[in-house]
């Protein structure tokens, strides 16, 4: 087995918190960002997206907008239109965000409470690659084989299928029908249901 192998093979392990932000008259817009330091891959998971309970009944949208980019002209993406008398709370299904991400409240006084997953993932080195364990478990085969007071290994029947089955069932049917017809069966009791022939 190649050491460098084993030192260099590194999986992702995901690492989860639980997110949170509030929007509001004061504070309508918040950017999720993590620091450029940070090697690791990191994404947002939203959640839920829910009016606090002092929110006004009016609608309040909740907009993702774009990084601005040369060149870019991308507008902002509405998420979420909430009222507290109709809709006072949605959930997200499979919006999973790259920071950075901006979150604005485009209308309405607030509060919105966004909430979500924050999903990072970290290099772990305790894990094997699978390549290796697929090697090892290989190496440890070619040794079994190679041992020659070892037992030899029990060979595995294949299970019987519905057909084979249903195929085996049918010869039986078949054999027993052509026993019932057959001379000898007849022969065998002929006494039984037959008048004694007469004698000449």
């Amino acid at each position: 087995m190649d050491s460098t192998m084993s030192s260099t093979s590194k999986l992702e392990k995901p690492v989860s918190l639980i997110w949170g932000c509030e929007l509001n008259d004061e504070n309508k817009t918040f950017v999720f960002k993590v620091s450029d330091e940070d090697k690791c891959e990191h994404q947002l998971a939203l959640r839920t997206i829910c009016l606090g309970e002092k929110a006004k009944d009016e609608f309040h949208l909740v907009e993702i907008v774009p990084q601005e980019e040369e060149g870019s002209d991308e507008k902002p993406v509405t998420i979420a239109t909430l009222k507290p008398s109709i809709l006072p709370m949605a959930t997200m299904f499979g919006l999973e965000l790259t920071p950075p991400v901006t979150f604005h409240l485009k209308s309405g006084s607030g509060p919105v409470f966004i909430s979500g997953q924050h999903v990072a993932l970290e290099e772990d080195s305790s894990w094997s690659a699978p390549e290796e364990e697929e090697m090892d478990e290989e190496e440890a085969e070619e040794e079994e084989d190679e041992d020659p007071e070892s037992p030899p290994k029990p060979v595995k029947r294949p299970a019987a299928t519905k057909k084979g089955a249903q195929a085996k069932k049918k010869k039986l049917d078949k054999e027993e029908s052509s026993e019932e017809d057959s001379p000898a069966k007849k022969g065998k009791g002929a006494g039984r249901g037959r008048k004694p022939a007469a004698k000449k």
